[in-house]
């Protein structure tokens, strides 16, 4: 990977590209921070994960162990002959990383430095990676559901193209320089591999599986509290349970099955266990996404286009009658819920649903946010998650008053919208081809060609053309920066392809708010207002991607956001320099692009108006000239073009009128010169030259003599060049011969 960016700036913000040397299939942001506060990013390629530290304190630069010998130099040199009988040292010597880092940390920078890589090989290609759901802090405070690891390591997932699943542990300090230039590390190439301990990791593996799983989710069981009586001696309390995970996959075995792994987090570096699924669904289809609730940990998000999206438990019995289980965990759970979708539009009544893109929990797991593929987007309330009940639509889905439980084929959202820029999505009939359809519906000839072009394009843009869109929903959960309200949410939704769409919005609650309040009449628009109350859509993201696809888009909590804060609360919303509060992961092929906003945060418009005012009323620090209203012109000009000497110069306009009508108004009212270069000497008293009148043919010879630029010639396109010259040559005698008519004619070019 490497280490420096190139970085674009466009009007809206500004992209960080990282070039890779692989293809990327997966990118994840952990959600814990390193002790020394760097970021720390995953992204699985076709040999394996690769962990980057970005940002936070720097590793000190490693120490040479050992030192060159110049020549000539007085140092005694002693040697010394081992004996055969002595016994060489031990090899198994432990390395004990010791990392150490500097004072600064590169946070306070615009651009965070990537502090370290390291390269966890397994063999084969990873496909998918899973973080826990828990919310985004530093090493201090990771101790989510009383997992005191998560201090100290990190806890991960990844499916491979062998069909294989592992969960893997890892420190969440950075291996120093020393550490990877180890001596056996360079002697075998497969010393590093994951599984051998080498970075303190772990790998467990998660077996039943014979075809390469299409998404993973990983959880933490909540930890049960030991209690003990006070006359108990300290030395009989029994030792704290390990912290146990649960892996949920899925994959296309049978028509799709659904499989759950509960693995002990207590295993030792360089051993690799093997797991058995303790529950084992088979679905009717495939699924396309799954995530765990960050709230309630035992239920799932399964998403199961485009019949539906469900909600399932693992942990309530299907039939507790007949449960037999020996373990905590039931061998079948149960499906609580199904979320339907809308159907698509046609000219006839359609009977497809809507393809689902993506859905995730939000507002801590008590609503959920889907993506249809025709770039529709909303949010079912499940659990009454609304900032404004009263003005929503039903509140919760399981109260009686519910308007979301209205009918039993679509389940009704309550807010609704469509993302910018995925109209052709939603009105095929807009790109069916004008041979088809005519040109403002004219008469088409019916031949052979035209009648297979009208059956195509009567079926394409349904539901098969929907089936192959691509995209995703990402959800983060940042802190202001003044910390009035802890627990906001933020979001970034794409759909992929050449010309990707992308769209954060920055906090859930607040657009939700608006957006029912938009619904009862409050007059806020999608795409305007305050910014956390609006929909951003990032433009301009080929600078970045560089021509690449758009095969994923993730989130990044700014890291310095919280340390640029103001006296004032109200300081930071008048100058707007916070921006959004995430900085966008954009996943290409083979690159990686890091897009946030400008360091002022606010608009390209709010910019050029606070320009444009500062230009007008701050005319005392001016360097250049000043573009004002034009003062009255005279009616005409005259230039004298004589070769003979006299006058007051030649090339020089002479107005019928006052000089001070022309200029002397405008200096009077501002107070300022019309150039700012230093007025030359008065040299109307010198004698002129009597060639001066066409002293500007010296010029135009310097100018044939001067050699031409080869890397602007190429750039150049003469032919058409050379057609817009004889364009206007065409136009010109055309009002040549029409001067006369009594009718004027002025042609004007749309550029």
């Amino acid at each position: 990977m490497q280490l420096i960016p190139r970085t674009r700036r466009t009007a809206q913000n500004i992209q960080h590209t990282y070039p890779l040397d692989c293809r990327v299939h997966h990118v994840k942001t952990y959600p814990v921070r390193s002790p020394q506060g760097a970021t720390i990013l995953i992204y699985g390629h076709g040999n394996g994960v690769t962990l980057v530290w970005r940002g936070g304190h720097r590793l000190k630069a490693a120490k040479s162990a050992n030192k060159e010998k110049r020549n000539g130099s007085n140092d005694d040199a002693i040697m010394i002959i081992d004996s055969d009988d002595e016994a060489p040292p031990s090899a198994s010597v432990t390395f004990v990383d010791k990392p150490q880092f500097e004072d600064t940390p590169t946070a306070n920078t615009p651009l965070p430095e990537i502090i370290q890589t390291l390269d966890l090989a397994l063999g084969t290609a990873v496909l998918h990676i899973a973080v826990l759901p828990m919310t985004p802090c530093g090493a201090e405070d990771a101790a989510w559901n009383g997992a005191e690891i998560l201090k100290e390591k990190m806890v991960f997932a990844v499916t491979c193209a062998t069909s294989d699943v592992y969960v893997v542990t890892l420190p969440l300090t950075p291996p120093s320089h020393e550490s990877k230039a180890r001596p056996e590390l360079r002697q075998n190439l497969l010393a590093g591999n994951a599984g051998k301990g080498v970075w303190g990791e772990t790998l467990t593996l998660l077996s039943g599986q014979s075809r390469p799983c299409e998404g993973i989710a990983i959880t933490l069981t909540k930890q049960k509290s030991t209690s003990r009586s006070r006359s108990m001696d300290r030395s009989s309390v029994p030792p704290s349970p390990a912290t146990r995970a649960i892996v949920s996959a899925h994959s296309r075995e049978a028509s799709g099955t659904l499989r759950l792994w509960d693995v002990a987090l207590d295993a030792k570096p360089g051993v690799i266990t093997r797991i058995e699924p303790f529950q084992t669904e088979y679905l009717p289809s495939p699924p396309t996404s799954i995530s765990f609730n960050p709230l309630h940990i035992t239920q799932l998000l399964v998403v199961a286009s485009p019949q539906a999206v469900r909600i399932f438990d693992y942990s309530i019995p299907a039939l507790p009658s007949d449960d037999t289980s020996d373990g905590p965990f039931p061998n079948q759970g149960s499906w609580l819920l199904s979320l339907y979708p809308p159907f698509t539009r046609h000219s006839v009544m359609s009977t497809a649903r809507k393809p689902v893109v993506a859905a995730e929990w939000i507002s801590h797991g008590r609503a959920v946010l889907t993506l249809l593929a025709d770039g529709q987007w909303g949010v079912w309330d499940i659990d009454g998650a609304s900032p404004s009940t009263s003005n929503s639509a039903g509140g919760s889905l399981f109260s009686k008053a519910s308007a979301a439980l209205r009918g039993s084929a679509i389940t009704a959202f309550s807010i609704s919208g469509h993302l910018e820029g995925t109209s052709p999505l939603r009105n095929p009939a807009t790109q069916k081809s004008s041979a088809v359809l005519g040109s403002g519906g004219e008469f088409v000839p019916m031949t052979p060609h035209t009648r297979r072009d009208a059956i195509a394009a009567s079926v394409s843009g349904g539901s098969e053309k929907l089936a192959a869109v691509r995209g995703g929903i990402t959800i983060t959960q940042v802190t202001p920066p003044r910390g009035t309200a802890a627990g906001d949410e933020s979001a970034v939704l794409w759909l992929g392809g050449a010309d990707p769409v992308v769209s954060v919005i920055p906090v859930i609650s607040r657009f939700w708010e608006s957006q029912l309040r938009r619904a009862v009449g409050g007059g806020v628009n999608l795409w305007s207002g305050a910014q956390p109350t609006r929909m951003i859509r990032l433009t301009d993201l080929s600078a970045g991607l560089l021509g690449e696809r758009c095969t994923g888009a993730g989130a990044i909590v700014r890291a310095n956001r919280g340390t640029n804060r103001s006296s004032s609360p109200g300081e930071n919303d008048k100058n707007g320099s916070e921006g959004l509060p995430i900085e966008v992961l954009l996943q290409g092929e083979t690159r990686l692009v890091i897009v946030h906003e400008h360091e002022d945060g606010t608009s390209l418009t709010s910019r050029l108006v606070g320009a444009r005012k500062k230009a007008c009323h701050d005319t005392g620090t001016a360097k250049a000239i000043l573009a004002f209203p034009r003062p009255e012109q005279p009616n005409s000009v005259t230039f004298n073009l004589s070769v003979r000497g006299g006058g007051n110069g030649t090339l020089r306009p002479r107005p019928r009128g006052s000089a001070k009508n022309l200029f002397g108004d405008i200096e009077d009212a501002m107070g300022i010169l019309p150039s700012t270069e230093p007025a030359d000497e008065d040299t109307s008293s010198q004698p002129i030259p009597a060639n001066t009148g066409l002293v500007f043919v010296n010029d135009l010879n310097f100018a044939a003599d001067v050699p031409d630029d080869e890397a602007e010639a190429e750039g150049r396109d003469i032919e058409q060049e050379m057609m817009d010259i004889m364009e206007i040559d065409r136009e010109l005698e055309q009002m040549e011969s029409d001067r006369g008519r009594g009718t004027k004619r002025v042609f004007f070019e749309e550029g």
